[in-house]
Order: structure tokens, then sequence, then C-alpha cells
């Protein structure tokens, strides 16, 4: 008998999701992204990007653009809205201060199938996301780090 709960309790705490993921369970409002390249830091959705991110105990969901777009027909005008549009979605497990994302879905084919590891930092109804220096996306010789301030509506 003894055997059995203590198996039934290791099972329970393998498949519930750790005490950093339940911590993070909520609808967040995205607030602001900084890229920094080279040491200098730009907002290339605006001071004020719309859009939110959605963490249940298992799965991510974002969805966010850019705070000034406009539509337009012509290809550069649908260049423009693709380049300040970012979406994704894919479970998640938390190790320490980190968050690997198993993107299953996303806005741009080379995400699907990866990890997307940010580390994170919960103060309040703040919660915080930083990349590992990376390669830049537009030009690979460089380095950038993305940052990504969220806040908890509910």
């Amino acid at each position: 008998m003894a055997r059995f709960i203590g198996a039934l309790i290791l099972v329970l705490l393998i498949a519930s999701p750790s005490l950093g993921q339940q911590s993070l369970v909520g609808t967040y409002k995205i607030i602001s992204q900084d890229v920094e390249v080279g040491g200098t830091a730009t907002q290339p959705l605006g001071k004020a990007p719309h859009g939110y991110l959605v963490l249940t105990p298992t799965r991510a969901i974002a969805f966010y653009t850019g705070d000034n777009r406009k539509f337009g027909t012509s290809v550069a005008d649908k260049a423009v809205l693709f380049d300040t549009v970012v979406g994704w979605s894919g479970v998640y497990r938390v190790e320490g201060g980190k968050i690997f994302i198993a993107v299953d879905a996303s806005w741009v084919e080379n995400w699907n199938g990866k990890d997307q590891v940010r580390n994170w930092a919960l103060s309040g109804n703040r919660l915080t996301f930083t990349s590992d220096p990376m390669p830049f996306a537009r030009d690979p010789s460089k380095t950038s780090i993305v940052r990504q301030v969220w806040e908890k509506v509910e």
C-alpha cells in the first residue's frame, strides 16, 4: 500500500505543471517590446504595442502588433503590416528562471517545431521576458536581445 501511495504521488508530481508554471498562468497585455542590437535599443512595434499573451497551465498563446498600423493593399503596405505582427502558440515548461516554449504554430515558419527560450521575471502583476543574446534576424552578423514587458489583466 505504501508503494502504491508513493507511486501515485510521484505520478502526480510529474504530471502536474511546475510551481513556476502555475504562478505564470493568466492573461497578459503587452506593455512594451525593446530590441537591443549592438547596445542600442529600439522599439520596432512602437511605444505602445497591442496584444495579449495567454498562459494556461500547459500552453502559451501570443498575438501582438505594432501601435501605428495602417491598412493598405500594395505589396509594400502588406510588408509593413507583416513586419508589425507577431503570433505564435505552443506548449511550454518552466525550469527555474527560464521558460521553454515548443512552438507549434507561428506567424513565421522558421519558429514552428523549435523551442523559444526566454528568461522570465515576475514582479507584482508585471511579467518580463528577456532573450539571451542571439543573432539579429535582419542581420545575423549582429547580436540582439529582445525584452518584453507584459501586465496581467486576468
